[in-house]
């Protein structure tokens, strides 16, 4: 998060959900480029070993998947995940029937998912899910909100959310026509079909604008 003092804030919002002996779910979303993240991140790690973040994107279809689907240029769009698949997760997590619940991390240096790569004990009290589409009310995407707690959208607005984007993707590879064309194309569709979701939150976090 770019403000320290809203951080503070939003960590004592994220304890209170916690209680001993109990797991409860906190999601955070938003569109591409937003933070939501990095937000997540900040957050389990001032809270600690109580909370483990579990990402949606860990349920990426695998590339050699959406070149069989013909759905790799549009890769981030809602038929790209495994809906089903992370609903069941959060379904098996809620259920803490087990000692020990392994969880898929998508790895953008691989652009492909890790299966069984993030361990969620059973003590763990917060379990922090991140990912652009939380809070759709479309086919299976449609039982995510009701196994979260409480679900924070990230809205730090649309140029500082773009300029984010644009340089990630830079970072990750692209040239920065491709960046440019990546983050109002197909990127901006999915932008808009994330933002259309927005009231379904619990919260909007708009972080201050980062310098430069």
């Amino acid at each position: 998060m770019d403000d320290l003092d809203q951080l503070d804030d939003l960590v004592v919002a994220a304890r209170a959900l916690m209680v001993p002996g109990e797991r409860h779910f906190l999601g955070i979303t938003g569109a591409p480029g937003s933070g939501k993240s990095t937000l997540a991140e900040d957050l389990v790690r001032a809270i600690g070993p109580e909370a483990v973040l579990v990402g949606m994107d860990g349920f990426h279809l695998a590339n050699a998947e959406l070149h069989r689907l013909d759905r790799h240029p549009r890769k981030g769009a809602v038929d790209t995940f495994d809906a089903a698949g992370y609903v069941n997760l959060l379904r098996r997590l809620h259920a803490r029937e087990d000692a020990v619940v392994y969880a898929p991390r998508f790895d953008r240096d691989l652009e492909e998912s890790i299966g069984s790569a993030v361990p969620v004990p059973a003590q763990v009290q917060l379990v922090v899910t991140e990912g652009n589409y939380l809070l759709l009310e479309d086919s299976e995407w449609s039982q995510v909100r009701d196994l979260l707690d409480e679900c924070w959208y990230v809205d730090p607005g649309e140029e500082t959310r773009l300029a984010r984007l644009i340089a990630r993707h830079i970072r990750f590879g692209r040239s920065p026509e491709e960046a440019h064309a990546r983050s109002h194309g197909s990127d901006g569709r999915n932008a808009a079909v994330i933002a259309a979701s927005r009231s379904r939150a619990t919260r909007v976090v708009r972080p201050a604008p980062h310098p430069g």
